[in-house]
């Protein structure tokens, strides 16, 4: 369920795959179920997750680039979006692609972006594993060590969600101000 979940946000980015990870971060920290994957696991699980929906919304978009381009064209903020994107990963500064993991939808625009810009598979791979990992460890490690601190409840899935949500409203942040230039 979790895999599924990660793997599909990418292109429902409703999905509260950030919120299930947690969430099962939260009762592997509990262990009250013998089924519950352990935490190792469950971060390579979502990590993988994350990667294999990048890659398919990379490879999709990259099928249908020109009715993916006249989508994008109609929108400023998006055009504006791929050509930063661009910019970064030909200056190999990929950090965009891990910071996008955070954002609410910056996975999706940054996948599909780089997809429907032709961009190299390896120029964007790596970074979208980087991502992935950063991304799952991260949101394992609240679940975890959230039920650690304020015990398995609700209020410590609450307070990791929170935190998670925090991290994307930051990485929305930082991705919507203007580069600086020298």
């Amino acid at each position: 369920m979790v895999a599924l979940s990660v793997l599909l946000d990418v292109f429902l980015p409703v999905l509260p795959s950030g919120v299930l990870v947690i969430t099962a971060a939260t009762a592997a920290a509990a262990g009250t179920a013998a089924d519950v994957p352990d935490v190792l696991a469950l971060t390579l699980c979502a990590a993988t997750a994350s990667v294999l929906g990048d890659l398919v919304a990379y490879r999709l978009a990259w099928r249908g680039g020109a009715r993916l381009d006249r989508a994008i064209s109609r929108s400023r903020r998006l055009t504006t979006a791929q050509e930063h994107l661009g910019t970064a990963l030909a200056r190999g500064g990929g950090a965009l692609v891990v910071l996008a993991r955070f954002a609410p939808a910056g996975r999706s625009v940054v996948s599909l972006g780089a997809g429907a810009a032709h961009r190299r598979a390896r120029d964007f791979l790596p970074w979208s594993a980087l991502a992935g990992l950063t991304w799952a460890t991260y949101s394992v490690a609240l679940g975890y060590f959230g039920a650690h601190l304020l015990g398995t409840s609700w209020l410590a899935t609450a307070v990791s969600v929170g935190a998670l949500f925090g991290a994307g409203a930051g990485a929305a942040y930082l991705m919507r101000r203007e580069p600086r230039t020298s």
